[in-house]
């Protein structure tokens, strides 16, 4: 990896794998609930560290306003602080139920069973579920209102209240037998409109707060090795000498959705573009002037000697054919954006650079491999080869390859072009410390909450609300990242899935950024992905049953170079 300006402030940064561990002070201090709550008593911080608290409102806007909260700042570098929030008490209201898959009334046999329903429709499951024995009852589902969406959402069908999950599972058998669908949740996830505002926790955070005044070391994002292969959050820190990470961008996890991996939106690191954008998604901009959020869009071309029109490029470093989230163009079922969907193209160009992988994606088509002046040295009848160093190679498939295959005789020269364009359509200009890592939906926008849920395509039109449901209204594992009124980029985790931290709805996310101060935010990937890393060691809890899970991407602060 090579070296790079500093983000965060006009000064040289290196990579060093060092890690500073010298700079890290543990203050266990201020940052309480408001008064009447019971926290620990304060601890003034370190007299030389003037910088290490750095302000922020007296508690986040999430549950009960008068829950007890506790933050304790530990200083990593100048200008560098991991804040760990725990607020609120395990409440006791809260448990486990068995949740109900509603069948389809769709003519479509393969139409699947969703988690909401219409009133009609939940009530004549539970009427049967109670025929057969078992305790159901239909529950109604508000959503807080979003930007763009939000509001009513339908009928879900539950049944029991458990101490412990593991009591559901003769009710689930009961339920199976009765010809359901079942699994055993948590209250406690879900995130209701008119209840969560009251809802007592608990919830555990870690909030990295970059100051550009002192802080002399870089932000920045890395894949590893290579695109399609996936690694985890402190294998990427350690392997960059990081001083602290957190997960990055969306990205592919099953193989028939393309390469795992493959960045699922805008990727660029080190000023090159290396995956193009879903619609105009929002996404993390790092450069020499700091971070910023920005929607951007794709331009791609193909142009060879004397063409009267360029050819089209779909995208760059995936396989051809599948897009992930959707967003691109001539795309089945849609152009926009669609979160967690594939959608498919039989006919398109999708140029590889070297950082893809050793070989790209095998399979029928047409592949030109053009070396680092953009000659053609070679046409290929069949995809899948090594990308030479410092050159790339088109793919194409479907009548594209036909189309490709006229300019690209061995010698010619053609130019690729890989543009991002921002929200006015001019080119976002790249240069070695610019990093672009993907997201959504927006959080806050110009101080204000503006949650686009919709137009970031998390609202589903053919599944009852389900998706916007289990994704955008329950409360999950989120990663965070924005920057407050006075140029600092913070980076928060949130821990979920655990009845000892509940997880943030997008809402609450939201509502979170806000409070900690922040002015523009965004939603990065979430989950079993959501990690943050403290000189080498993981201090969240993710959520995945195996442990911390292998990533496309992360966003790594380094340290400056020593004097």
């Amino acid at each position: 990896m090579s070296s790079k300006s500093n983000r965060c402030a006009p000064v040289t940064a290196g990579r060093h794998r060092a890690v500073i561990a010298a700079l890290a002070v543990s203050l266990p201090v201020a940052f309480l609930a408001p008064a009447g709550a019971s926290t620990a008593a304060p601890m003034a911080p370190a007299q030389d560290q003037p910088t290490a608290t750095p302000p922020q409102p007296a508690h986040l806007d999430l549950g009960a306003a008068d829950q007890p909260e506790t933050r304790t700042v530990t200083t990593l570098a100048p200008g560098l602080t991991r804040t760990a929030i725990t607020r609120g008490t395990p409440n006791q209201d809260f448990f486990w139920t068995a949740e109900v898959a509603v069948p389809s009334t769709s003519p479509d046999p393969d139409a699947p069973a969703t988690a909401l329903s219409t009133q009609a429709q939940a009530q004549q499951v539970a009427d049967k579920l109670i025929a057969a024995g078992v305790a159901a009852r239909v529950e109604h589902v508000q959503s807080p209102q979003l930007a763009d969406a939000g509001g009513d959402l339908g009928y879900r069908v539950r049944a029991g209240q458990f101490t412990a999950k593991a009591d559901g599972a003769a009710t689930v058998d009961q339920i199976k037998a009765a010809g359901y669908k079942s699994s055993v949740i948590y209250t406690g996830w879900d995130g209701d409109a008119g209840t969560s505002e009251d809802d007592r926790g608990p919830w555990n955070l870690q909030v990295l707060t970059i100051d550009p005044k002192e802080f002399r070391g870089n932000l920045t994002s890395s894949f590893g090795a290579n695109l399609e292969d996936r690694e985890t959050t402190s294998s990427l820190a350690a392997a960059a000498g990081a001083l602290a990470a957190t997960n990055g961008g969306y990205f592919v996890m099953d193989p028939a959705a393309g390469a795992p991996g493959d960045p699922a939106g805008a990727a660029v690191h080190d000023g090159k573009v290396l995956s193009e954008p879903v619609g105009d998604r929002p996404s993390l901009v790092i450069d020499k002037n700091g971070t910023s959020i920005q929607r951007l869009h794709w331009h791609g071309s193909v142009t060879g000697p004397g063409q009267a029109e360029d050819l089209s490029l779909d995208g760059i470093n995936r396989v051809p054919g599948l897009i992930r989230n959707c967003g691109g163009t001539d795309d089945t079922p849609t152009n926009l954006p669609l979160h967690d969907f594939t959608c498919t193209d039989a006919d398109e160009i999708i140029a590889f650079t070297p950082e893809y992988g050793p070989t790209t994606p095998a399979g029928p088509g047409l592949e030109v491999v053009l070396d680092g002046n953009g000659t053609v040295t070679a046409v290929n009848h069949t995809r899948g080869t090594a990308v030479p160093a410092g050159g790339r190679t088109l793919q194409a498939i479907g009548a594209d390859a036909d189309k490709l295959a006229t300019l690209a005789a061995p010698g010619t020269t053609l130019k690729v072009g890989t543009d991002l364009l921002d929200e006015s359509g001019k080119t976002l200009k790249t240069g070695l410390s610019t990093d672009v890592v993907n997201g959504g939906p927006t959080l806050v926008h110009n101080g204000q909450l503006n949650v686009t849920a919709k137009r970031d395509g998390m609202v589903r039109t053919n599944d009852s609300n389900s998706f916007f449901y289990g994704w955008v209204h329950k409360r999950n594992p989120r990663t965070i990242a924005g920057t407050d009124a006075q140029g600092r980029t913070l980076l928060v985790t949130a821990d979920g899935r655990q009845t000892s931290s509940l997880g943030l709805s997008i809402k609450e996310s939201a509502d979170v950024a806000r409070s900690l101060g922040m002015v523009n935010a965004i939603n990065l990937d979430g989950g079993g992905s959501t990690t943050m890393v403290q000189d080498g060691h993981v201090v969240n809890s993710p959520s995945d049953a195996a442990g911390e899970r292998p990533v496309g991407d992360a966003l790594l602060v380094l340290p400056g170079r020593k004097n």
